[in-house]
């Protein structure tokens, strides 16, 4: 949880950024009454957008992950850093409505497979209803609910076509709440700037104008929101003075780099704030909490248009309350790490299929979590593992597992997971002359190795600890066997791999979790008894 904390360049509270720390990426923000909430991508992992809930910008708690069923998003097979991308979140008519993209095919070829749909819930907290598919055009899709009762739909447009700009631009078109489908003509009202990448469009309006915020530059350093406006919703628009209304490139010194896809609210006392997709890179480069969401002040000027309140284009690190508030946290969340609840705590997550007592149970052995062995670590199908994100800089993660295995094709243990092709992996095995073992897995770009030359023997039964410890580009792991203390296994490992800029371009971040892999198909279980999640700093 983020807390406010005092500027040293002023005398009242001020929000401190990021808001939402670790893969908290391209934020769709909402206030309903006196709450707000943010909506941010996913990814592969489910249950499916996460949103978060505030009532006074700067203390935020995770409240609720509306896509729980299969039926609202299977993405067995889908690709690493596919699944679910830019959320939109927005509330009309006493329902809230949310827009996602499900990504089945992304890179290696020319084309894009990302299908767009509609999912409406009464109330933030649910029930969601069965999705609505919409088109498939394009990602980043935003529905705008216009003041005379009609809806709008945008999203950006994929040209696959070698010689055309494949960032094609914005497309327009209504939908019929009443059919729930899009219907009328498709018209492309925004073509992006020289910045190029075009995407994240959302709309609004104000005096008379409607503002069109997208993101341009790629996710990446490059990155920016760019505004413009047209007396018609459908163009002609023209561009911001500065053209870019936030941009950290070409700005190394800036506390918040890769800043850009951002959305926009307006606080009851007519304040206007935007929400916007950050990173922090530990070395200039690699960003191994993923892309997170940061806030900035926004005024109006008399030329109709909004700007920063700290002026240009960079990011702050700080952003001031809005008037009359004062912080408002959330009570102190609360959970010693024993899988004595019926549920899991609401920070798990699980690789593209729900949770099902099929491969995962809190009932088989009271207090203790059971993952039934599935697919390696390497697998874009059905992998039994869960994992919550890294937060901060320097971490813990401990766990206690029971796991006896009888081949080398079962594995169970701890793992810092950034996708299929990055991860670092203390596992429990068998070799055939040593019996139980421990070594360490490390798969770098795709490339998995076995760490240590030689398993290191442990008994044939007993609880096995395991921690982790990632201090900014350091991972180190540890174990400790009954009675005994904690002993390092393994070298210093490169955390780096586990970011959004190694070897490839990816879109997520950190994890660390558990797991178990039985390749024979017999689905050997391991046994967890706690799992210990500890942030060291920020």
């Amino acid at each position: 949880m983020n807390k406010p904390f005092h500027s040293e360049s002023s005398d009242h509270a001020a929000i401190r950024n990021p808001i939402l720390p670790g893969f908290n990426p391209d934020p769709s923000i909402l206030r309903v009454g006196g709450d707000y909430y943010i909506a941010t991508s996913t990814f592969e992992w489910f249950p499916g957008v996460q949103i978060h809930h505030s009532r006074d910008l700067a203390n935020w708690r995770l409240l609720t992950r509306p896509l729980v069923r299969r039926s609202q998003l299977d993405m067995l097979g889908n690709p690493d850093s596919g699944g679910i991308w830019a959320p939109c979140l927005s509330y009309s008519d006493g329902v809230f409505h949310l827009i996602y993209t499900d990504v089945k095919s992304w890179k290696g070829n020319a084309y894009k497979i990302a299908h767009n749909y509609l999912v409406t819930a009464p109330s933030i907290e649910g029930p969601w209803s069965e999705p609505v598919y919409l088109n498939s055009s394009g990602f980043d899709p935003s529905l705008f609910h216009d003041d005379d009762g009609r809806k709008w739909f945008v999203n950006m447009l994929w040209d696959h076509r070698k010689r055309n700009n494949r960032f094609a631009g914005i497309l327009l078109q209504e939908f019929c709440p009443r059919a729930k489908r899009l219907v009328g003509p498709v018209t492309n009202i925004f073509l992006g700037t020289e910045r190029g990448l075009v995407e994240g469009p959302h709309l609004y309006k104000r005096g008379g104008w409607y503002y069109l915020l997208t993101a341009e530059g790629g996710t990446e350093y490059a990155h920016a929101c760019t505004l413009a406006r047209s007396r018609e919703l459908a163009g002609p628009y023209e561009l911001h003075p500065e053209t870019h209304l936030l941009t950290a490139w070409g700005h190394p010194e800036a506390p918040l780099q890769k800043t850009g896809h951002g959305s926009l609210v307006e606080t009851p006392e007519g304040e206007w704030y935007l929400a916007h997709l950050c990173g922090r890179p530990i070395d200039g480069k690699h960003c191994t909490l993923g892309r997170e969401t940061a806030i900035q002040k926004c005024v109006w000027k008399d030329d109709g248009w909004l700007y920063l309140e700290h002026g240009g284009p960079l990011a702050s690190a700080e952003a001031p309350f809005p008037a009359g508030h004062s912080p408002a946290p959330f009570p102190a969340e609360s959970w010693d790490g024993s899988f004595d609840r019926p549920e899991l705590d609401a920070h798990f997550q699980s690789l593209r299929q729900p949770v099902s007592e099929d491969w995962l149970s809190l009932t088989e052995r009271p207090g203790f979590l059971r993952l039934k062995g599935m697919e390696p670590t390497v697998s874009t199908f059905r992998q039994s593992l869960v994992a919550r994100r890294v937060q901060a800089f320097d971490v813990s993660a401990e766990t206690s597992v029971e796991f006896e295995p009888v081949t080398f094709q079962q594995m169970a243990g701890l793992i810092a997971y950034y996708d299929t092709e990055n991860h670092c992996y203390l596992r429990i095995s068998r070799d055939e002359n040593l019996g139980r073992t421990l070594n360490i897995i490390v798969t770098d770009a795709g490339h998995s190795c076995e760490v240590l030359g030689d398993d290191v023997p442990i008994p044939d039964a007993g609880t096995v600890d395991m921690r982790l410890t990632m201090n900014r580009a350091e991972l180190r792991f540890e174990y400790r066997l009954s009675g005994a203390q904690w002993q390092p296994i393994g070298p210093v490992l490169n955390a780096a791999i586990l970011s959004d800029d190694h070897n490839h371009l990816g879109f997520t971040g950190a994890f660390v979790g558990i797991c178990c892999q039985d390749i024979t198909g017999s689905r050997l279980p391991a046994d967890f008894e706690r799992f210990v999640y500890r942030e060291i700093g920020g």
